[in-house]
């Protein structure tokens, strides 16, 4: 018969990670009450994200897409219980040295908790009960899969797995292993249906702490918005401007369909009833609005498409909308811009940061503190309740959600969030095109085909779109209409498809003249270029 010092690996993992998710449904719970973004989770991976360098940031972007933050939140779970079956490990051998792996997590997590910004005293609390609540749960476990044998340990000169005097056969006794100077046997069963309990508190915390965790008040909240009408409607959208192909962007982009970039790893749930944004620094008179102030004033509609610099030539990161709000302009004549006021250092409810020219916004284009978006209010993950939308810059210095201060400043007196990332201050879009039938690789029948797009150059206009095949003529692509110069515009191209493959190219100009390069360059520092290039195969 065989002995064992230690219980069975998965044992330790086991009790580790049971105790490990007790800790985390305890800590979202917590964080419920608190601020969902004090959650240990959250605050690590947010701090991961900070501390990126930028070209694995722009990896992260281009491999997953708006999957990122999803893979970030599952690494940070996976580093969480390899971690948490270690500690496990520790605690079967002696239970101090889990809990202190244990409490130098909690460390980690609250330390990550206070640097965000904002971060107080009370912001550690969940990360603390979450932990004390995992310490329980480990000690518990312990006791359960582990059972003191009643006798002395083999330095007494006893032998725990010989056979009893008298027997003609030798009994097996359970796997033991040294707590102290004691044996303890490991109970299989008492852990199996104690970790079972703890799986359940765990996923128990962890759903009432979504529940609670303010979704459901903001959600309710949004629906019960009436949006006013605007003083300033948008123009109709022409007849002509979706050319209705199969497989071509539509002219108005769908919110469901519309791209996500931003930096929360949880979407913020700002109840309307309690925002406010304050407009301050440079400004003869401090302004601080409420959300039913900014209903109050005159409303303007624009059709604006926007784009996230992280957009690699033909990418998917840019729609356009029908959006609904308050001019910006108006409201810093308000506050009274002051005399060498350069930059808008806006700053959202979860402390991302972008600044944004202030000649930019002040020249009459329809730069708006938007509310809705495609005819509803905004939706939570797009803003909701009031973002920022300005058209002919990228996102990255313009289109803040969730924003709830405006700090007017200089660009040599201030940085946003991604300037000392490597990206420029100021980032005006770039002329662009995008090949969307036929997709890249595609395999088509000879004769008469399609190649149709969408291209950009917003509050400039788009003039002329071209198309090439294998490097040949450049041909001029037909136009769909447009309200106007701050939206997308669809083209396409009729094209005599030959067997063999072949590569096409686009390329676009804006209403200034300028045509976009066909020099490539990648997204850092102020948007990509070159031109959309695909090949197919016809046969």
């Amino acid at each position: 018969m065989q002995r064992n010092s230690v219980a069975p690996a998965w044992a330790g993992a086991l009790v580790g990670l049971v105790s490990g998710g007790v800790a985390l449904g305890v800590a979202q719970l917590v964080a419920a009450f608190v601020g969902p973004e004090t959650s240990p989770v959250v605050a690590v991976g947010d701090v991961t994200v900070d501390l990126s360098p930028a070209p694995v940031k722009e990896f992260a972007i281009s491999a997953f897409g708006e999957n990122d933050k999803t893979v970030l939140v599952g690494g940070v779970l996976v580093v969480l219980a390899a971690v948490a079956a270690l500690i496990g490990a520790l605690a079967l051998r002696r239970l101090a040295y889990g809990l202190a792996g244990l409490a130098a997590f909690g460390v980690i997590g609250a330390v990550a908790v206070l640097t965000r910004p904002g971060a107080g005293l009370l912001d550690v609390l969940p990360t603390l009960l979450g932990v004390m609540a995992g310490a329980w749960a480990l000690s518990w476990l312990v006791r359960r899969a582990t059972t003191d044998t009643g006798g002395p340990g083999p330095d007494a000169g006893g032998d725990a797995g010989a056979s009893s005097s008298g027997d003609s056969a030798a009994v097996e006794r359970p796997v033991v292993m040294r707590a102290g100077d004691d044996l303890r046997a490991f109970d299989r069963r008492r852990l199996l249906t104690g970790a079972a309990g703890g799986v359940v508190v765990a996923g128990a915390a962890a759903v009432l702490g979504r529940q609670l965790g303010g979704r459901q008040v903001v959600d309710t909240a949004r629906v019960g918005v009436a949006l006013p009408k605007p003083v300033t409607p948008a123009k109709p959208v022409p007849a002509g401007a979706d050319l209705r192909i199969n497989g071509l962007s539509s002219f108005i982009t769908k919110n469901r369909d519309f791209y996500r970039v931003d930096t929360a790893l949880i979407v913020p749930q700002v109840d309307p009833r309690d925002w406010k944004l304050r407009i301050h620094g440079m400004a003869d008179r401090p302004v601080e609005l409420t959300y039913a102030d900014l209903l109050a004033m005159p409303l303007t509609e624009a059709d604006v498409t926007l784009t996230c610099v992280s957009n690699e030539v033909g990418g998917e990161y840019v729609g356009n909308a029908r959006w609904l709000g308050v001019r910006m302009a108006e409201v810093l004549r308000k506050a009274g811009l002051q005399s060498g006021a350069d930059m808008l250092l806006s700053t959202s409810a979860d402390g991302f940061t972008c600044g944004t020219p202030v000649d930019v916004v002040m020249d009459g284009r329809d730069a708006l503190f938007a509310i809705a978006m495609n005819g509803e209010a905004l939706p939570v993950e797009h803003g909701f309740p009031v973002r920022q939308v300005v058209p002919g810059l990228y996102g990255y210095v313009s289109a803040t959600k969730w924003v709830v201060d405006l700090k007017v400043t200089r660009f040599d007196q201030d940085e946003a969030y991604w300037t000392p990332r490597g990206w420029a201050a100021k980032g005006p879009i770039k002329t662009q095109s995008r090949i969307d039938v036929p997709k890249p690789g595609a395999s088509l029948k000879p004769g008469r085909a399609t190649i149709a797009g969408v291209a950009w150059a917003q509050h400039t206009g788009v003039d002329a779109v071209e198309v090439r095949v294998d490097g040949g003529e450049w041909r001029q692509a037909r136009l769909a209409e447009v309200p106007g110069p701050d939206t997308w515009r669809q083209w396409s191209i009729d094209w005599d498809a030959a067997p063999g493959r072949h590569t096409i190219q686009v390329r676009a100009t804006d209403a200034a003249g300028r045509t976009q390069t066909e020099q490539e360059a990648p997204p850092a520092p102020d948007g990509a270029t070159g031109w959309h290039t695909i090949t197919v195969q016809v046969a």
